[in-house]
């Protein structure tokens, strides 16, 4: 069983949950991309796209939003440092949205444990 299965969450997450699972849609991935504290600008989803074409990379279990999400925190996090180049970052988001190991959710789940953690608010409904 998850862990959080007796956490109480707000009635306007539920509703996203039910909308979107846990998975990125376009105004929570705006909204979580701009709360990175590197200050890189965000790169959009057709950047992305163009980007994952160019080095021929094919995502399997991509859900919605979590590849942009993903995409952006590594540009902000680890670009210049353990990711040297655009082709490499895309191989990290490639490595992280089909990891074998993954499951459905990861990226929002760890991405929503971190909010919790630093006491981030989200207003759900917004995100709707």
């Amino acid at each position: 069983m998850r862990l959080d299965f007796y956490d109480e969450r707000p009635e306007s997450m539920k509703k996203y949950l039910k909308y979107y699972g846990e998975h990125f849609n376009k105004k929570l991935c705006d909204f979580a991309v701009n709360k990175m504290k590197h200050g890189k600008a965000p790169v959009s989803k057709e950047k992305i796209d163009d980007i994952l074409s160019r080095y021929s990379i094919k995502l399997e279990h991509n859900e919605l939003y979590d590849y942009v999400y993903v995409y952006n925190m590594g540009n902000n996090d680890f670009m210049g440092s353990s990711i040297v180049d655009e082709k490499h970052l895309a191989l990290y988001v490639k490595d992280v949205i089909d990891d074998k190991d993954g499951y459905d959710g990861i990226v929002f789940n760890r991405w929503y444990a971190d909010t919790v953690i630093q006491g981030i608010p989200i207003e759900w409904e917004d995100m709707l």
